[in-house]
């Protein structure tokens, strides 16, 4: 049988101070455990809603930009010539800025 570093004595001998420490270092890491358990499932709650609303927010913005890009289609349909000058001098601005760098 085997033998304990504090003595001859069998490991299978009960002491209490130990049997004492070893249960409540198991009620400690059981409390540990359940805390931690509903801390993951705080934080798994917090990212599905967090993904969940950027989800939303993605479908809202792609929503707006379709509705936009709708919106300057049927302007530059109806003013083509304006649309063209509008388009020039934007380039015009572009160029006169990257060149001054």
């Amino acid at each position: 049988m085997a033998q304990t570093r504090a003595g001859g004595r069998n490991s299978e001998a009960s002491n209490p101070t130990t049997d004492r420490l070893a249960s409540m270092a198991h009620d400690t890491i059981d409390r540990v455990a359940d805390v931690a358990n509903d801390a993951e499932r705080e934080v798994r709650g917090a990212a599905s809603r967090t993904a969940r609303q950027a989800k939303e927010a993605g479908e809202q913005a792609m929503a707006a930009a379709d509705e936009n890009i709708t919106k300057l289609r049927g302007y530059v349909e109806d003013n083509p010539l304006l649309s063209a000058g509008i388009a020039f001098m934007a380039g015009m601005v572009l160029v006169s800025l990257l060149s001054r760098r």
